[in-house]
């Protein structure tokens, strides 16, 4: 519905299967189901799944990344969507420079401002952007934010707008290098994705709704 009211095709929207909370057996019936993204907030759980299921499986790491946990990670994420600093993109940057490794990434921006939140802000993303530019393996494939927890989802819109406006800024602003393209924006949960999708989302990022009937109404499932 969200597609169809902003014109776009839903082929254009990934889903990301946030399994954090969700049972062995749910996540098999995902996987029956032909949901092939998942993803998870923690590096050691995300290992753990990893292990536990399909190898075509792609493990997305959406929770926050420490910097010693980075080499783990790398082996079994496919894409992280939390890297909220210079200093932990410049340490998956070494590593992949040790290793030979090309791992894609997203870059965390806190565009709401809020002190719980990590991630860039969107003014120091344009001074480090520069050096973005400049990494060799890692592959910068967009950005990631996530609203404030809200009753109303239509609140949420400015900030899904202000990080697709940023990333068409960043873009924009080093066109003679050959720096990041940013085709992904990934945005919005279970209670806000369908304004994420009408303001670009290309990622959303589900749990709660999409395991509502199987969990407890007092086990979080986000």
């Amino acid at each position: 519905m969200a597609c169809e009211r902003s014109g776009r095709n839903p082929d254009d929207v990934t889903l990301v299967c946030v399994t954090k909370y969700a049972k062995h057996e749910w996540v098999e019936g995902l996987l029956e189901c032909g949901e092939r993204i998942l993803g998870e907030n923690r590096p050691q759980q995300l290992a753990e799944r990893a292990e536990q299921f399909p190898p075509d499986v792609q493990w997305h790491l959406v929770g926050q990344l420490q910097r010693n946990k980075v080499r783990k990670t790398l082996d079994n994420a496919s894409l992280i969507h939390s890297v909220d600093s210079i200093r932990l993109l410049n340490r998956i940057e070494t590593i992949a420079l040790e290793e030979g490794r090309t791992p894609d990434v997203l870059l965390q921006v806190n565009v709401s401002g809020e002190a719980a939140k990590s991630g860039f802000t969107p003014d120091a993303l344009r001074d480090a952007w520069p050096e973005v530019c400049e990494l060799a393996r890692t592959r910068v494939q967009g950005l990631m934010t996530m609203a404030p927890l809200t009753e109303s989802p239509e609140e949420c819109r400015p900030y899904f707008e202000s990080l697709a406006g940023l990333a068409e800024e960043l873009k924009g602003s080093h066109p003679e290098s050959n720096g990041p393209v940013l085709t992904e924006l990934s945005m919005g949960m279970s209670g806000d994705f369908e304004v994420a999708v009408e303001a670009g989302a290309t990622m959303i990022r589900l749990g709660r709704s999409l395991f509502s009937g199987l969990a407890p109404t007092d086990s979080p499932v986000d």
